[in-house]
């Protein structure tokens, strides 16, 4: 999912949609080895098998962009994830490093539910509740650049999955109230996490352009605007939101697990778990625990399926049985690797992400303050 302005992918020339998978891991490898330590290549945890092989590091994408940031030798950076991924890693690389995204459909559900005309809009009805000097925005890695330089604009900082508590507790200290965006759940289950009682959150209705209570408040609540500490943008990701209470009760029953989830997860499977974190965290729950281990777990398949293999000793599943994988990630393609990298190697930069200069440097303040806080 893209916005309806951001570039389109071109088909791919035949010799690649044909190719067999043999012949495209021979060609990438082969580009791969032309390019050298000119080329390096991110593979996000939730891209599938047949990309990841050719990572050179595998990461959540702040990870992987700050990584990409060191490798001074590298000309091209290939961001083996979303769009949002690859302006991070813009942001955050040298001028003269260019950043590739193979596929140009790869978006995020979650970043194009937040465009930054209605986060403005947002942000004027909000000053108009509570006066703009008592806010402060604070958004989730999983945003657009444009978003991210707002929030920079404003006085505002990024977060990530794991750091989100210390960031939302600072923005408090700064201010009484504040724009979480843009998953709801990441941010309620953040204030909870912080003690905040549902009758302090509210969520901004996205569609209806109004002002809610949370729906957790207790019932005969009423939304009091100078009772409001977090305001919540009600962005979501299409993957984390599937999960549900069922599904925890239903593996715990049949199969004796234990059960650890994202944080983009509804409160309701939050609560449940036995473990709640980052990606990182996940991977690090799993990898540590004892052999013999049961685990269902509330995230991407991609990296459950990679979790199973790469822990034999343990028993692996994923949450929801139908599996759910994130369908712009997928994109992603080997065929779309190899035409990235063949053109690479004849001189040609196919697909490179550019975040203007303005942009940049106000998206890389909201940045510099998470850094700062965490």
């Amino acid at each position: 999912m893209r916005p309806a302005s951001a570039p389109v992918q071109q088909p791919l020339p035949a010799e690649y949609a044909e190719a067999s998978e043999e012949e495209l891991f021979e060609r990438i490898a082969r580009a791969k080895a032309t390019l050298g330590r000119r080329l390096v290549i991110l593979g996000h945890h939730y891209q599938r098998d047949e990309v990841i092989r050719f990572a050179d590091l595998r990461g959540d994408s702040l990870k992987l962009s700050r990584w990409a940031a060191q490798q001074k030798e590298a000309r091209y950076i290939v961001f083996c994830g979303v769009h949002f991924m690859a302006e991070t890693a813009d942001i955050l690389t040298a001028p003269d490093q260019a950043v590739i995204l193979p596929d140009l459909g790869a978006g995020c559900s979650m970043a194009d539910m937040a465009p930054v005309e209605e986060v403005e809009e947002c942000w004027a009805a909000l000053a108009d509740t509570f006066g703009e000097e008592r806010l402060l925005p604070v958004t989730y890695i999983n945003s657009s650049a444009a978003v991210k330089a707002f929030v920079g604009h404003r006085g505002g900082a990024v977060c990530t999955s794991s750091n989100a508590a210390a960031v939302l507790r600072w923005a408090l200290g700064q201010r009484s109230t504040v724009l979480f965006l843009p998953d709801e759940h990441l941010g309620r289950n953040t204030a909870v996490r912080l003690g905040l009682p549902f009758e302090e959150v509210a969520v901004w209705d996205r569609v209806r352009g109004e002002l809610l209570l949370d729906p957790h408040a207790p019932e005969g609540a009423e939304l009091r605007p100078e009772r409001v500490r977090v305001v919540l943008w009600n962005g979501f990701c299409s993957v984390h939101q599937r999960f549900t209470p069922e599904q925890v009760a239903r593996a715990r029953e049949r199969y004796g697990v234990k059960v650890v989830v994202h944080p983009e997860c509804r409160w309701e499977v939050v609560r449940l778990a036995d473990a709640v974190g980052s990606t990182e965290f996940i991977i690090k729950t799993v990898s540590e625990s004892p052999p013999g281990s049961r685990w269902a777990v509330g995230t991407e398949i991609n990296l459950v399926n990679r979790l199973a293999t790469e822990n034999p000793d343990k028993f692996v599943m994923t949450l929801d049985e139908i599996v759910c994988p994130c369908s712009t990630m997928y994109r992603i393609s080997p065929q779309h690797l190899c035409w990235a990298l063949e053109n690479l190697v004849a001189g040609r930069v196919v697909n490179r992400i550019t975040v203007p200069e303005d942009v940049a440097r106000a998206a890389r303040a909201a940045l510099d303050r998470m850094l700062a806080i965490s």
